[in-house]
C-alpha cells in the first residue's frame, strides 16, 4: 500500500498482525544559527532551514480517529510545528522502550538522518524532504 496521507498510515498500522505504536516527533522549521543571505532566501521561500523538534508523542492507531484528531491534540499543546515525523513499531508495552525510541528518532532528526521516517504536513499529506 502506498502511504500518501497520515490516514493511510493509520489504516496500514491497524491492519498489522501485531499491535502497533506510532512514534511521532513534531518539528518546526527555523533558520540555522548565523544564516547567510542564501539560507535566508531559501527559508523565506519555505525551502530551507533546520528542523527543530518541539513535541514527541506516542499513540496506538486506535487512539486516533484520524488526522483531525491528531491536529486537535497538537493544537492543545500550544507548541508550534510545521511537520511531524512518524515511525511505527510493534507495541512493546514498555514505556521505557518507547521513550528510548522517541529519543533515538529526535537525535536522528537533529543530525539530518530521516532514515525510515515518514514526514507529514499539517494537512496530513506525506512529504518528500529529499
Amino acid at each position: 500500500m502506498a502511504i500518501t496521507t497520515f490516514d493511510d498510515l493509520l489504516d496500514e498500522a491497524r491492519s498489522q498482525p501485531h499491535a502497533q505504536r506510532l512514534l511521532m516527533v513534531f518539528v518546526q522549521a527555523q533558520l540555522p544559527d548565523f544564516p547567510d543571505a542564501e539560507q535566508r532566501k531559501r527559508f523565506d521561500q519555505k525551502e530551507g532551514g533546520v528542523l527543530v523538534p518541539t513535541v514527541c508523542v506516542d499513540k496506538t492507531p486506535d487512539e486516533l480517529e484520524g488526522m483531525h484528531t491528531l491536529v486537535e491534540e497538537a493544537r492543545q499543546t500550544g507548541a508550534e510545528w510545521d511537520l511531524f515525523f512518524v515511525a511505527a513499531m510493534d507495541d512493546p508495552e514498555d514505556d521505557e522502550e518507547i521513550q528510548r525510541q522517541l529519543t533515538r528518532i529526535t537525535e536522528s532528526l537533529q543530525v539530518g538522518n530521516l532514515g525510515s521516517l515518514i514526514a507529514f504536513d499539517r494537512e496530513g499529506e506525506a512529504q518528500s524532504l529529499a
